[in-house]
């Protein structure tokens, strides 16, 4: 069973940061190992269920770069979702500090340019104290100088970035999106709706 949604209603759904020659397309599965019932999006999707899916076991994304979320309307844990197939829900949930096997909702992360991505971690929240600048990938945030394993605010300048609780990818996963916000998230709260803490210790661009 397919659902897909027309090229002409994705164009004038998403921002205007999207190529107009960018196409999207992720293919989802209510079994692991791409089986059971299949499903294809070119755009948002708020709740699975209402498509008939109790949940997300596997999926490819064919093109463009998505968020998958635990909850339906785009709320809970987030999993950042790149070109490639995804068999299991470890091979996109990561290391969480607990277990899940959900994904209700997903969405284009629109504004993702790898060889473009900028933004800056400050020290506090509103975008005061110390500041870092990035445009690179980084394992470890202290190992490349900064001073402890919190981050006050950020602000995405461009592209997208993930950004991981503890050092090497690991934990729960925050996108940072420069359309979203306007780029500046003031407080650890505004990371997600999952968000409790401002532990931030390893951060990547991501991939379109």
């Amino acid at each position: 069973i397919e659902f897909s949604l027309k090229r002409k209603e994705i164009e004038e759904s998403q921002p205007t940061t999207i190529h107009p020659l960018c196409f999207l397309q992720i293919t989802v599965y209510d079994q692991e190992y791409f089986q059971g019932r299949r499903m294809e999006f070119t755009a948002s999707c708020q709740n699975i269920m209402e498509c008939g899916m109790e949940n997300i076991r596997s999926l490819k994304v064919e093109c463009g770069a998505w968020v998958g979320y635990e909850h339906s309307s785009f709320c809970g844990q987030q999993f950042v979702l790149e070109k490639g197939d995804y068999p299991r829900f470890e091979a996109y949930s990561g290391s969480n500090s607990y277990r899940i096997e959900r994904m209700i909702s997903f969405r284009p992360i629109c504004c993702a340019n790898h060889k473009d991505s900028r933004m800056i971690i400050f020290e506090m929240e509103n975008m005061m104290g110390r500041q870092f600048e990035m445009c690179d990938d980084y394992p470890s945030l202290q190992a490349m100088g900064w001073f402890n394993n919190e981050v006050g605010s950020m602000q995405i300048q461009s592209g997208a970035f993930v950004c991981y609780q503890y050092p090497g990818y690991r934990g729960h996963q925050y996108i940072m999106e420069c359309d979203c916000r306007g780029g500046e998230y003031k407080c650890y709260r505004e990371f997600g709706s999952h968000a409790q803490t401002p532990q931030i210790q390893s951060i990547r661009r991501i991939q379109h």
